[in-house]
């Protein structure tokens, strides 16, 4: 058998490798639970995914469906020319935050490993350039912002930031393309005070998305516990 690919390669996250082990909830006791959201298999042997509680012994595609009820109205989407380990990582950050999409603009492999399997619940497209995005964002309404400090680059602070809208990362270190740059209907900075040129484009992207959520997502419904 040949070795996996790298990149292909996920994190054994899913059920988490650290800690306790007993994280999640082991065999249904009792009677089980009638509803087609429920696992059979999750429930003789027990849950131990890192999901919320309210998720517990559901199918993937159930909880998937669930989510897609309440997804937010802002995408994230990230060019890949380099195979940028930051992917993954925003693109957890993006399943935290209940983006509507992530996008991943470029080559179509990325690696996955950031992601700890919270791609499995988060729609994923992938566009070959970064003006496709645009003109698929563009039928549904969403305006693309480029987020990086180029010169004129709006501030995030005080920025009015609509609600339909897709943030768009370059790699890390050279950060938008020429290309990109272009097809966006702007572009955003966040503010920065010491001798760094840039922060980290994960760091970047749980900004802006949480920019986002401080602004518009019912917090009332957020996840506790």
């Amino acid at each position: 058998m040949e070795p996996a690919d790298p990149e292909e390669q996920r994190a054994p996250y899913d059920p988490m490798p650290h800690g306790p082990e007993d994280i999640g909830l082991g065999p249904w006791v009792g009677p089980w639970p009638e509803g087609e959201e429920y696992d059979a298999e999750l429930l003789a042997a027990g849950d131990r995914r890192n999901v919320v509680d309210r998720y517990r012994y559901w199918r993937l595609e159930a909880i998937v469906a669930d989510l897609d009820t309440r997804r937010h109205d802002f995408h994230v989407a990230i060019e890949n020319w380099q195979h940028d380990f930051n992917i993954g990582t925003i693109v957890r950050t993006a399943n935290a935050f209940l983006a509507r999409e992530v996008h991943i603009v470029g080559k179509r492999r990325w690696n996955r490993r950031g992601a700890m399997v919270t791609d499995r619940y988060q729609h994923v497209r992938h566009h070959e350039t970064a003006s496709a995005l645009a003109e698929h964002l563009g039928e549904q309404g969403v305006q693309l912002m480029g987020v990086d400090n180029l010169p004129g680059s709006a501030h995030l602070e005080t920025w009015e930031m609509p609600r339909s809208v897709c943030f768009l990362f370059g790699q890390e270190g050279p950060g938008l393309s020429e290309q990109a740059r272009e097809a966006c209907d702007g572009t955003f900075s966040i503010a920065q005070f010491g001798s760094t040129r840039s922060i980290n484009a994960s760091a970047a992207a749980a900004i802006a998305m949480h920019s986002w959520i401080g602004r518009y997502a019912d917090l009332d419904t957020a996840w506790r516990g």
